[in-house]
């Protein structure tokens, strides 16, 4: 029974974290990444990932009890200029914190990040160690 209840309310969230994607505004879509296709910017944004995101969503991007997962189709398939809106702007309702106080080039960098990291296996990983 506890089971179903989890496997409930994981749904639940997935489908949530999905329609926040779709919350965001026409010209946020359209927006493009700046630092899209630059190495540098997706071994920072991996570690602004680990630092900031990792703690909620996982470090590999499967979700938590506290998040969902950001490896799956929805992530996968939203626009950079989504994603920067989403980290921009959170949402109270969903527990998702706002990361404004980052400074914009970085919210790019996670999202630099997090594209690349599905695009090359569908899953996030953290940063290597140097």
């Amino acid at each position: 029974m506890k089971g179903r209840i989890a496997f409930f309310l994981l749904a639940i969230a997935c489908s949530a974290a999905g329609t926040l994607l779709d919350r965001a505004p026409a010209r946020s879509l359209a927006e493009v990444n700046p630092l899209e296709g630059q190495e540098q910017a997706q071994r920072a944004g991996a570690k602004l990932y680990h630092r900031e995101c990792a703690a909620c969503h996982g470090a590999e991007g499967r979700g938590s009890r506290r998040a969902p997962p950001l490896a799956r189709a929805g992530v996968y398939e939203a626009s950079p200029g989504a994603l920067f809106w989403v980290l921009r702007n959170g949402s109270s309702s969903r527990n998702m914190p706002s990361f404004a106080h980052l400074p914009e080039p970085q919210l790019w960098q996670i999202v630099s990040y997090l594209r690349h990291a599905q695009i090359v296996d569908r899953r996030l990983k953290p940063p290597a160690a140097r």
